[in-house]
C-alpha cells in the first residue's frame, strides 16, 4: 500500500510554494508509471508556478474561462499540459479544444461527436477519456457500462479525437472494499473495450484516483490520479 502520511499533514499554514509541494511529492512515493495531475481548480496561478516549480507539469481545471484565466497569467511557462477534468457542455466544447490538451470527461456520444467535428475544424486530436459511472450517483455525469459498450461502435467511427482512457469517480460514502470493487470494475472495462473483437478503442489510460483514494485506485490499475488538497491543501 502506498504511504498516504502526507495526506494528514497541517494545511493551516499559507498556501504551499514550491518546496513545501515537492516535499508533499516525495511523500507520496509514486510508481513510475503513475501520471500525476495537480487539481489546481480554485488555486490561484502562483500555486501553479510554485508547483511548476516543484518539478509538476499536469495541471487539472474544471472551469474553461478561470482555467483561461490563469494560462493567460502562465504563458511563459510552455510545457504545461492542461487537463479538463470537469463537467463539459457541448456549448463550450469548442474552447475546451483551443485550451486543454486533455479531455477526461467526455461523456456522452452527443459531446463526443461534438468535439469530433470541432477538433476536425481545428486541426487537433486531443487524448480524451470516457468518463463512466458504474454504480448510481446522483451527483455524477458518465456512462453506464452497458451503455457505453452499446455505443462503442460509434466512438470507434470518431477520427479526430484519441478515445484513449477511461475516467472514473467512485460516488462518496462507499466503504475501502467498495471503493476497490469500483475501480476494478472500472478498469476491467476499459480492458475490455480495448480487446474487443470488432471495434475496438485504444484505451490505455485510467483516469481514476483523488486525494482520498487513490493507493486504492493506483492497486486497480490507474495509471492516472488527480490530487488537489493533497499537494495543495484545503480549498477555501
Amino acid at each position: 500500500m502506498i504511504d498516504v502520511s502526507g495526506t494528514s499533514q497541517d494545511f493551516s499554514q499559507p498556501l504551499p510554494r514550491s518546496q513545501q509541494i515537492a516535499q508533499r511529492l516525495e511523500q507520496l512515493q509514486l510508481p513510475d508509471h503513475v501520471r500525476l495531475v495537480a487539481v489546481s481548480k480554485t488555486f490561484p496561478s502562483d500555486v501553479i508556478r510554485a508547483a511548476y516549480a516543484a518539478g509538476l507539469r499536469d495541471f487539472g481545471e474544471n472551469k474553461i474561462q478561470e482555467a483561461i484565466a490563469k494560462q493567460a497569467e502562465l504563458k511563459d511557462l510552455p510545457d504545461i499540459t492542461w487537463h479538463f477534468i470537469g463537467h463539459l457542455q457541448s456549448n463550450k466544447a469548442r474552447k475546451a479544444l483551443q485550451h486543454f490538451d486533455w479531455i477526461h470527461s467526455v461523456d456522452s456520444l452527443k459531446l463526443a461527436r461534438r468535439l469530433d467535428q470541432i477538433a476536425a475544424e481545428l486541426g487537433r486530436s486531443p487524448i480524451c477519456c470516457l468518463q463512466v459511472k458504474l454504480l448510481s450517483d446522483p451527483n455524477k455525469h458518465g456512462w453506464t457500462e452497458s451503455d457505453l459498450k452499446q455505443v462503442l461502435p460509434d466512438l470507434a467511427q470518431l477520427s479526430h479525437l484519441k478515445l484513449e482512457g477511461i475516467m472514473a469517480i467512485p460516488p462518496y460514502g462507499l466503504l475501502m472494499t467498495e471503493t476497490q470493487s469500483f475501480f476494478e470494475r472500472a478498469y476491467a472495462l476499459g480492458q475490455s473495450m480495448a480487446n474487443h473483437q470488432e471495434t475496438p478503442l485504444p484505451i490505455r489510460h485510467f483516469s481514476m484516483g483523488m486525494s482520498q483514494d487513490f493507493p486504492l485506485a493506483i492497486a486497480a490499475g490507474a495509471n492516472i490520479i488527480r490530487l488537489g488538497t493533497t499537494l495543495f491543501g484545503s480549498r477555501n
